[in-house]
């Protein structure tokens, strides 16, 4: 068996079609030259006009050649190899002393007609060039076929799309942690698929179609083939994306190429992840109703009208824009049963953590205890993130087991970023100083603020320090008091600025962002003022799980939103008001934390509560604040 010769990227120079590509181009290079290019002849020179005419006088020219613009003569006799040709371009007007002065010497004359220029000559490089772009665009076609599956442009709607995925390992729903309610919904497919006949038997119906809705990370797509592991049938997987090709026609028939494999091995399973890229709602493409990806999403629906009670196929879509979905999409019928997939809470941290940590080499595996208290918001694939830092951060310092200080170094780069070199300045480390101990200073004596967990003025991702609090609790609801404690808490780095230097910085500037969105909650959308009332004026739309926000037009009078500004910024003067009381009634203790975090630059839980109580006389902490203040790795 031959070896073909091939490059580092498997292509073959020295294949067959390879040679006729160079013989083919250097047949055009030729056929152009010889057509179009002037033929000349190495032996002549070129002179001037009345250079010529000078030889002619001179007698010795025995030769000449007249052509429409040029005159070439023969210097010496022409059969011997001493004679000379000479070449000058004619006047633009006939020369009448020409002839004479040539008959005068007996020179030979020979006069050449004026060439002809024949169609060919014009019509033969354009055919040439015509034949080889229709044969590059051949090639390529072939190739792309090639590369979608056999069958040149029928691999274009076959592929991998009409095949199975590969079962690479067996995923089960013991892989799948923190979404017990969704397994609970996507179990019951299982039954339907290994046993489809006892559904039938009764007059039941599966839902055709199964919708996983939820933020990035939540385990959507583990969730699919967990069920696919579960019933052990076919699992067909693509995302909604690879549905759509430049060439009209193609997405819609890939999907029904798949559908139709499906179908041939039901029991089997269809996932199409990423679904708002091809289910978007109609008629708001370029293309007026008619573009490639409105032609895709009907073949889809079609495709689910299709099944009947004997077809045991279920198809399952993931989106985290189910907002943007065609309504059509969602009817029963098509993708009638919708699981939602929530951020997980602390317990169903602390499971996902268990099955990402198996193999590691953890030294005590109570830690994730405090690693699962500690990252409220992360998703499924945050923490398995978090996990293969700490991993990183012990093989960096070439340790043979995952440390407490790993898992905590962690979780600090994935929730504030990497820590940044920076030079900063001793005036401007004080006011950062000041800053960061007011929001500590509020947090730790409000109530209503969620516990302390630590402070630091080490710059990390695109901030210079964060105070940072962790909720012992998983909130659903908002209180008014909650949200009053928020505000408080994120003004009181300004007001210790304005306390202790008299000026504020515009290193508040994310503070007052995130306090005046707040506000603006609390009175638009909450119905928390009581001179605007419970009536909905918000400016836009929230994502429904990215937490985004989506301009709308505004419906209402410019007078009520003057009124919403108003309440706002009484809202945000008070918070402010009271944060600086509460600064100017423990400043001593302030002042204390500040000292101690310009010097040790991070203070945890602990730490803060050592500064902010080194003097109890002067400052009695108050019973109610320091209630629930402790962090959740102090509990």
């Amino acid at each position: 068996m031959s070896e073909k010769s091939t490059d580092p990227k498997g292509t073959a120079p020295f294949s067959p079609g390879g040679w006729n590509v160079v013989a083919l181009g250097f047949l055009l290079i030729f056929v152009m030259m010889s057509l179009l290019g002037p033929k000349t002849e190495t032996e002549v020179q070129t002179v001037t006009y009345s250079e010529i005419k000078t030889m002619i006088r001179d007698g010795d020219v025995s030769s000449a050649l007249l052509e429409e613009h040029s005159i070439t003569i023969v210097v010496g006799d022409k059969d011997t190899s001493d004679s000379q040709q000479f070449r000058a371009v004619t006047p633009t007007q006939e020369d009448p002393t020409l002839l004479p002065m040539l008959e005068q010497q007996n020179v030979e004359i020979t006069a050449r007609a004026p060439k002809g220029v024949s169609i060919i000559s014009y019509i033969l490089p354009w055919v040439l060039i015509l034949g080889v772009y229709i044969w590059l665009q051949r090639r390529m076609m072939g190739s792309m076929g090639g590369q979608l599956g056999s069958g040149g442009l029928g691999g274009l709607f076959k592929g991998r799309f009409s095949k199975p995925a590969e079962k690479k390992q067996h995923i089960t729903f013991d892989d799948v942690a923190g979404q017990d309610q969704a397994k609970r919904e996507v179990s019951e497919l299982v039954e339907f698929l290994r046993e489809p006949e006892r559904f039938s038997r009764v007059g039941a119906s599966v839902p055709h179609g199964v919708l996983l809705m939820g933020p990035p990370g939540t385990g959507k797509t583990l969730l699919a083939k967990a069920l696919a592991g579960e019933a052990d049938v076919p699992f067909f997987s693509t995302t909604g994306s690879e549905f759509i090709e430049v060439f009209v026609g193609v997405g819609a028939g890939r999907v029904r190429k798949m559908f139709e494999a499906a179908r041939k091995v039901a029991p089997a399973i269809i996932f199409i992840d990423e679904l708002d890229s091809i289910g978007r709602t109609r008629g708001t493409g370029l293309g007026g109703g008619n573009d490639e990806r409105e032609q895709t999403l009907n073949q889809i629906l079609a495709e689910l009208d299709g099944f009947d009670g004997r077809e045991a196929v279920v198809v399952l879509a993931a989106t985290n824009r189910p907002d943007v979905l065609d309504p059509a999409l969602l009817r029963p019928g098509r993708f009638d049963r919708h699981v939602t997939l929530n951020l997980p809470d602390k317990s169903a941290r602390r499971a996902i953590l268990d099955i990402h940590a198996k193999g590691l080499p953890l030294e005590d595996n109570s830690d994730l205890d405090m690693i699962a208290a500690g990252t409220p918001g992360f998703s499924g694939a945050d923490l398995k993130n978090l996990l293969n830092e700490a991993a990183i951060g012990a093989a960096r310092r070439k340790g043979a087991f995952i440390l407490k200080p790993d898992l905590e170094e962690a979780r600090d780069k994935v929730l504030m970023g990497t820590v940044r070199t920076l030079a900063i300045q001793p005036d401007e480390k004080h006011r950062l100083a000041i800053h960061e101990a007011g929001h500590t200073t509020a947090a730790f004596y409000t109530p209503e603020a969620d516990p302390l967990f630590k402070v630091t003025i080490i710059p990390r991702g695109r901030s210079l320090g964060g105070t940072h609090m962790l909720s012992t609790e998983e909130r659903h609801t908002l209180s008014e008091e909650y949200l009053h404690g928020q505000l408080i808490t994120l003004l009181a780095g300004r007001a210790a600025e304005k306390l202790l230097l008299g000026t504020a910085s515009s290193g508040a500037d994310d503070d007052i962002k995130r306090a005046t969105s707040i506000a603006r909650s609390m009175v638009s959308r909450w119905g928390m003022d009581e001179d605007i009332g419970p009536v909905d004026l918000r400016q836009s739309e929230d994502h429904p799980f990215l937490g985004q926000s989506i301009a709308q037009p505004r419906e209402y009078a410019d007078e009520t939103a003057a009124r919403v500004d108003r309440a706002v910024m009484v809202i945000l003067k008070n918070a402010e008001t009271k944060a600086t009381n509460i600064l100017t009634d423990h400043k001593s203790g302030l002042e204390h934390l500040i000292k101690k975090l310009e010097v040790a630059e991070t203070l945890d839980f602990e730490g803060i509560r050592e500064c902010l109580e080194f003097n109890k006389n002067v400052l009695p902490l108050d019973a109610k604040a320091s209630k629930n203040k402790k962090p959740p790795s102090a509990k």
